[in-house]
């Protein structure tokens, strides 16, 4: 191992050297602990006695061979502190470990497992000029088997069989990636696996870490990319993992100012060149060994400034690190694509490491959900007042490559569920939830839903339940269910909702001041094809409506359309003349609408003059396809 570059935070391959590794004259076991007065390893193959190890290097790293050790068995490290007491921790760089709340680790071949997608490893890129349409996933609560204790984990799915259920359903239903919650070991299921103890560990959960690669390999196989949630801020504080790993704040801050997150949980301390190293390493682990797809990273506001508060200041090692790390995955893993949760308005979050960002592909636009969902928990009779909620995310969407979430935060801890979020009753938040998704679906940036959205899921998120997919049996959600399976199928094969996504050519407003009815209409394209999506928020039906499709600076509603149809490059005159057919309407009766699909699909509008006449549903919107041939 290059030690320099451990110890100065520059190596993603610790995990190659540390841990336990299984070789010819046995089973070789490294852990750091320059702290430590002397370390031993228990396990399985000794009957839990101690077998000394020696220290290696310059005396920070102890090592041995235990040549009877093999795959399966498992061990901990038993770690003697200065003050004579000890404490038995499970394996930092630990491939597996026990079920809950056992935490031994297991010994893992980890060349036992041969993947078959070579054809996609080499297809995949980032999707910045492409779909992106995310199913985010707990695995353990989308569905469980009908038998069993969950305490011993008997309901649950395992990997490669969740995937034999998950696939046929993600491509029926139109989702392209799969955002999976952090799957390093941890002992509390309610942390969902945000806060963890084994950081190189699969959770045992679902079975091991052969069945989590062909899990990998059978949704790659099918066309499918998946995406890890990867905690990089902090860690549970069980005193048998990374606590006061060698009697000494090794991982941690001593600082508990800034040692202890609001989450109870300890902070990494990103200044150290060794929790680098050991935070990259496990990046690199994840997308190398497992072939995962991307990396999704949590809580990046709380490294970026100090608790997550920017009042604090940054934290300028934190951010280093960001930006050194995310450099060193995206030149060794080829096609990921890595994304930020971030509610912060530091700048460059999406930048190229090398024009000075932190590298990330995209960033989470939480302004744009949180702008979103109030609007329309607002009575209707009142969103003449937040009118511009909608229309503020474009001013300032372009300054990062923003990706949209509805995510599993959204839908538990009383914020109720997205479809309870709608206002008024159980009849009136339907057609608003199928509104409000294609608001979605049209509006630039990648896509991102949580489980159980697309079925209009009225309980909250519980990680001990399955969805109830019970509800499928009541028209009304079923009919949501197709809705949301046509709207994927639509986005996915429709370029101009994702080709020009982070480039002001492939949006513009055909109609942004509408105040007192409550529509709202824009084009999207990607060049060749256009797509003009019309929105009616209202609790009003609006017949007739006439929609000025060509920004004209005489409206008086409008002031400086035309100067800012100048400024990005766009011709004012005559825009949007032309033939307009209807490909998707919200309000049709294969949805749980009013008006009849099979009359409506198809039919041509006509645009004259800058203008177009539709008549609106209440809480409504239109999507209509112009002929590029007129």
């Amino acid at each position: 191992m290059d030690k320099y570059g451990f110890y100065t935070g520059k190596i993603f391959d610790a995990y190659e050297y540390l841990g336990c590794r299984l070789k010819k004259d046995g089973a070789v076991f490294c852990t750091f602990a320059p702290a430590a007065q002397r370390v031993s390893v228990i396990g399985s193959f000794n009957g839990w006695n101690e077998t000394p190890m020696k220290k290696i290097y310059d005396g920070n790293f102890w090592e041995c061979v235990i040549p009877q050790a093999k795959a399966g068995d498992m061990y901990k490290y038993r770690i003697w502190r200065k003050d004579g007491s000890f404490r038995d921790h499970c394996d930092p760089y630990g491939f597996g470990m026990e079920l809950r709340p056992q935490n031994a680790s297991f010994i893992r071949d980890m060349e036992s497992y041969r993947f078959h997608d070579s054809g996609w490893m080499k297809r995949r890129n980032d999707c910045k000029n492409g779909p992106l349409n995310i199913y985010e996933l707990h695995a353990g609560s989308w569905k469980q088997k009908a038998s069993g204790g969950q305490e011993k984990g008997e309901n649950w799915y395992r990997y490669d069989e969740l995937a034999q259920e998950l696939i046929p359903y993600l491509k029926e239903y139109g989702y392209n990636y799969v955002e999976l919650m952090p799957l390093g070991e941890h002992p509390c299921d309610e942390s969902w696996g945000y806060q963890q103890t084994g950081f190189f560990s699969p959770t045992s959960r679902y079975g091991t870490a052969d069945d989590l690669k062909r899990m990998v390999d059978l949704f790659h196989q099918n066309g499918i990319g998946l995406i890890l949630d990867f905690v990089p801020v902090h860690f549970a504080v069980d005193d048998y993992a990374l606590a006061e790993y060698d009697g000494t704040a090794l991982y941690e801050y001593p600082n508990s100012d800034v040692g202890n997150s609001e989450w109870g949980s300890r902070n990494f301390m990103h200044s150290r060149g060794e929790v680098r190293s050991f935070l990259q390493s496990c990046a690199e682990y994840w997308l190398k060994e497992y072939h995962f797809d991307g990396l999704r990273m949590d809580a990046i506001s709380n490294m970026i400034y100090w608790q997550g508060q920017p009042e604090r200041g940054v934290n300028g090692n934190a951010v280093s690190f960001l930006r050194y790390m995310n450099g060193g995955l995206k030149e060794r893993n080829p096609g990921i694509l890595l994304a930020a949760e971030d509610s912060t308005s530091f700048p460059g979050v999406t930048k190229p490491v090398s024009e000075g960002g932190l590298g990330f592909d995209y960033k989470w636009d939480m302004g744009w959900m949180n702008d979103t969902l109030d609007y329309f928990r607002t009575d209707p009779e009142y969103r003449s007042r937040d009118y511009h909620k909608l229309t503020f995310s474009l001013m300032y969407y372009y300054d990062e490559n923003y990706l949209l979430p509805f995510s599993h935060d959204e839908v538990v801890h009383g914020k109720a569920t997205i479809i309870q979020k709608m206002n008024g009753d159980y009849e009136k938040k339907f057609p608003q939830a199928r509104a409000l998704y294609m608001y979605m679906y049209a509006h630039p940036g990648k896509k991102l839903n949580f489980m159980g959205n697309e079925l209009a899921h009225f309980r909250e998120w519980d990680e001990k339940r399955p969805l109830d997919w019970e509800l499928l049996s009541f028209p009304i959600h079923d009919a949501f269910h197709r809705f949301m399976k046509d709207l994927n199928g639509l986005y996915l094969r429709t370029p101009a909702l994702w080709a020009l996504d982070y480039d002001r050519a492939g949006f513009r407003w055909a109609d942004c001041h509408e105040e007192e009815a409550c529509v709202y209409a824009f084009f999207r394209t990607d060049g060749k094809q256009e797509l003009l999506a019309v929105f009616n928020f209202s609790d009003k039906e609006r017949k007739a409506f006439r929609l000025h499709l060509t920004p004209d600076a005489e409206k008086k509603d409008a002031p400086g359309m035309e100067k800012k149809c100048r400024e990005n490059g766009q011709s004012s005159t005559g825009q949007g003349d032309g033939r307009y057919e209807l490909c998707l309407s919200s309000d049709w009766d294969i949805y749980g609408g009013k008006r009849s699909a099979g009359k409506e699909r198809g039919r041509i509008f006509s645009g004259k003059n800058g203008k177009l006449t539709v008549d609106l549903p209440a809480f409504g919107a239109l999507y209509l396809m112009k002929d590029s041939g007129r």
